[in-house]
């Protein structure tokens, strides 16, 4: 029996939560067992896990501002740590960044090393700062830091550009999986992924959403580790492969080379369908250089500690020494995914194109891979096709192609494991997806909900009114970024790493240099935002339509570009420019000091 307060009895209700849940697996494995179709198993997994996380949101209403916001300032630090890493570890990591590593090799590990250490960046610069000045959002930062509505504004115009690009490629993955499990059309299933985003944080805002997320990493770490340990296992790899992997690895090697990369011509490229690539395409731009693993790295350290919804988090913790720890639990909690996607990746390929191993098909008819039930259910869902090019009637390594996101959703399948556990691996992209989604599209509602509306528009309107407008911000937004994402404009990957680059583009110096640098001043913070944004999307049209660019910096990597913009902006101007008041820099000076009271109350 659970007595007292509910964040007295964290461990207790998410103990008695996890063990539901595994009893849950149990069941679904009983049901398989008796007959029960995959269909049924794949349906009765997302449908249950997005009926608790709305119960979650639903028992998590307020009306209260300060819990709406920042969950009341009291969320503990491990919990805050599992919440951030799932608001952080979203539909690309999940779903998306081990198909990027199995097709394009070694380059793509850059995305690990710079979402990792960008919360170096974050425990060190930015996060224990931010929260000792006690306000809701980072909008309300650069306001409260720079003074004035047009400096909020400019926060607030970066924070949507950069939260909203990212929201489409959450909204795309939880689509993805959707059209999957319930078998209907991608350009529907994305709405039905918004409408099950929406129900965890209509009611609460950030109260709601920090519980629903804790229970969303929970899932989604179960579902990404367990077909890894079972699949390593079952290959005879060891049962903890992170450590075991060196002759998967090898043996990799000596099969590409063995088979051969044939490249494709292009009148054979141009009949297989959109967003599919072939094991062929592993080596790409971004592993050309040493600089481009580096400048990639490097662009999506300084995006991870530029985010809004990852600063956000930290709006949350009861005290400022409670934010630092925060962050290294999230860092912890992170790396157990993070650590597992190259396995992954490596478990994977080996499964397909091992032809000693059951499960390998190069080498087989074209027939007999298309009997295959997975084959045919990931062929169905456009993101697996196979062409006979050379004739021959065998599958040649140049002749299959996959969707990067299939890689986790359909490496279960592949493997032979009961589809059991491919219902736990969508149930756990569902929760990757959603977990981030929520803490956007919050990110974009609280930001023009409290930063325009309330602090410049109506700063004497009830908290009621203020709450209404950000529910009604809270749909807007998300069917925008529904319409969007059923356009495929671009991929899940590469829409993520666009919005690390605008988002550092924008705010990255101006959120630093706000707490080392005491000269910072408005109307360089405003240049910095204005010029830094700016430059950077010149900077992508340019090299999408055929500019060859500056210093190697590619469409993954116009970030730097625009920060180095808006860094050099931002001090000239500040220099150019009066000094901020005696008052600023006192302020200044007293948020350096990590620890204390807060410098500003909301």
């Amino acid at each position: 029996m659970i007595k007292g307060k509910f964040i007295d009895n964290l461990p207790k209700v998410y103990g008695i939560y996890t063990g539901g849940f595994i009893g849950f697996i149990i069941l679904m494995a009983i049901g398989e067992q008796m007959g029960m179709t995959a269909k049924a198993i794949g349906v009765a997994f997302v449908a249950f896990t997005i009926f608790i996380y709305a119960l979650i949101g639903y028992l998590s209403r307020t009306a209260q501002a300060d819990a709406y916001y920042v969950a009341g300032r009291q969320v503990p630090t491990v919990f805050n740590g599992m919440a951030t890493a799932a608001d952080w570890m979203s539909g690309a990591s999940f779903v998306a960044m081990a198909g990027g590593i199995y097709f394009k090799g070694y380059g793509y590990m850059a995305l690990l090393v710079g979402w990792t250490g960008g919360y170096i960046l974050v425990a060190t610069l930015l996060a224990p700062y931010l929260r000792k000045f006690g306000c809701y959002t980072v909008p309300d930062f650069v306001g409260t830091r720079y003074g004035g509505n047009l400096a909020r504004l400019c926060a607030v115009i970066v924070l949507t550009v950069a939260s909203f690009t990212y929201v489409t490629a959450q909204i795309n993955a939880t689509g993805t999986i959707a059209s999957v499990a319930l078998d209907i059309d991608f350009k529907y299933a994305v709405y039905i992924g918004l409408i099950s985003i929406l129900l965890c944080s209509m009611l609460g805002g950030m109260r709601a959403v920090t519980w629903t997320q804790v229970a969303q990493y929970i899932v989604l770490i179960i579902a990404y580790l367990l077909p890894i340990f079972w699949i390593s296992n079952k290959m005879g790899a060891g049962f903890f492969p992170h450590f075991m992997l060196a002759d998967e690895v090898a043996r990799i090697g000596e099969l590409e080379q063995q088979f051969g990369f044939v490249k494709n011509s292009a009148a054979d490229l141009a009949t297989v369908p959109k967003g599919l690539a072939g094991i062929t395409k592993a080596h790409s731009a971004v592993n050309a250089t040493p600089w481009a693993f580096i400048s990639l790295a490097l662009a999506m350290m300084m995006g991870t500690a530029s985010l809004p919804h990852v600063m956000m988090r930290y709006f949350t913790t009861p005290s400022v020494k409670a934010a630092r720890k925060s962050v290294g639990w999230s860092l912890f909690f992170i790396f157990l995914l993070y650590s597992s996607a190259p396995m992954l990746a490596t478990l994977s390929k080996l499964s397909l194109i091992d032809p000693t191993l059951p499960t390998g098909i190069i080498g087989k008819s074209f027939a007999e891979v298309q009997s295959l039930d997975w084959f045919q259910n990931w062929n169905s869902a456009n993101l697996m096709f196979i062409s006979d090019f050379n004739g021959n009637g065998t599958l040649e390594l140049n002749e299959f192609f996959m969707g990067g996101k299939a890689v986790v959703l359909a490496t279960p399948e592949i493997a032979g494991l009961p589809y059991v556990i491919s219902g736990l691996v969508a149930a756990g992209g569902m929760a990757a997806a959603m977990s981030t989604a929520d803490g956007l599209i919050l990110a974009i509602a609280n930001a023009i909900s409290h930063d325009v509306y309330y602090k410049m528009i109506d700063p004497k309107a009830e908290t009621a009114k203020r709450l209404l407008v950000a529910r009604v911000l809270l749909v807007v937004i998300g069917f925008a970024g529904a319409t969007i994402a059923a356009m495929e404009i671009q991929g899940i990957l590469g829409s993520v790493i666009w919005a690390f680059d605008f988002a550092m583009s924008g705010l990255f110096f101006p959120l630093v240099l706000g707490v080392w640098w005491k000269r910072a001043n408005r109307q360089g913070a405003i240049a910095g935002m204005i010029l830094g944004l700016g430059s950077a999307i010149w900077y992508l049209v340019w090299v999408r339509t055929g500019g060859s660019g500056f210093l190697g910096l590619t469409q993954l990597t116009f970030g730097i570009f625009g920060a180095g913009v808006s860094f050099i902006s931002m001090v000239v101007v500040s220099l150019l420019t009066a000094e901020p008041d005696a008052a600023t820099q006192k302020m200044v000076d007293e948020v350096r000091i990590p620890s204390g009271r807060t410098v500003t109350g909301k």
